[in-house]
């Protein structure tokens, strides 16, 4: 790394968050975890040694001074406007906040790398209105801000999960909220794990991903290039083994 091998993960007190923050930690970044869950920060921080900050996405002092919301699946009638407005403050002026916060003092010192997340639902069309619409607006933010920051050496991606292994997914598929199991529409067959998702949150904030900005890294288990094979019977099971 150039500089001090410092990273600050907003969310990182559980699911793909803390998953990043251990990751990162294990490949020797100094780690600064910020959740809205103070406790949940302070257990990730105790574990690695790091510091830990309350942090409210939707408190522009509260970034400042340093997670996502989903939504279930409602028809734009039946959607609460207050939900699309909480969604989009949360998920998109949420994110905004942070860049915003963190990017022009990158700016100032010469360099750094911000990663933000969106999701598959920012790529394709789902019934989730406000969650898909603030993820794909986090995409194109963070393509503006790449062309913002590109030449004062700060570098700005975003990761998009697909069904990722979280808690609060995997408390959804026992209770039977989804039709079917997420991992029946991807190429792999399975859904995405945490630690493969801070993977890629870790290599574009590397060094490693120097020439790398602007760029939308899906990790979905192939869930984009295998949903459309349905009409054709879905993917192929693999040939039998030698």
């Amino acid at each position: 790394m150039t500089r001090e091998n410092v990273a600050v993960v907003i969310g990182g007190g559980s699911g793909i968050g803390e998953a990043t923050c251990r990751l990162m930690s294990a490949r020797g970044w100094r780690m600064v975890i910020a959740d809205r869950d103070e406790p949940a920060a302070e257990r990730v921080a105790r574990d690695l040694g790091a510091a830990a900050i309350a942090m409210d996405l939707a408190d522009a002092e509260g970034v400042e001074r340093a997670a996502a919301v989903f939504q279930d699946v409602l028809r734009p009638e039946a959607l609460p406007l207050e939900v699309w407005e909480r969604t989009l403050q949360v998920n998109l002026t949420g994110t905004w906040l942070a860049n915003r916060a963190f990017g022009p003092r990158m700016a100032a010192k010469g360099g750094g790398s911000i990663v933000n997340i969106a999701s598959i639902a920012a790529i394709a069309s789902m019934p989730v209105h406000a969650y898909g619409t603030s993820k794909a607006a986090v995409v194109a933010l963070t393509r503006n801000l790449a062309g913002e920051w590109g030449r004062a050496g700060v570098r700005v991606n975003v990761v998009s999960p697909g069904s990722t292994l979280v808690p609060r997914v995997e408390a959804r598929i026992r209770s039977g909220r989804y039709a079917a199991d997420p991992g029946e529409f991807t190429a792999l067959g399975r859904m995405v794990r945490p630690n493969e998702v801070a993977e890629a949150i870790e290599f574009l904030a590397s060094d490693r991903a120097s020439a790398i900005t602007g760029v939308n890294l899906v990790v979905d288990a192939g869930w984009d290039v295998a949903s459309t094979w349905a009409q054709f019977g879905g993917v192929r099971a693999a040939p039998p083994r030698q």
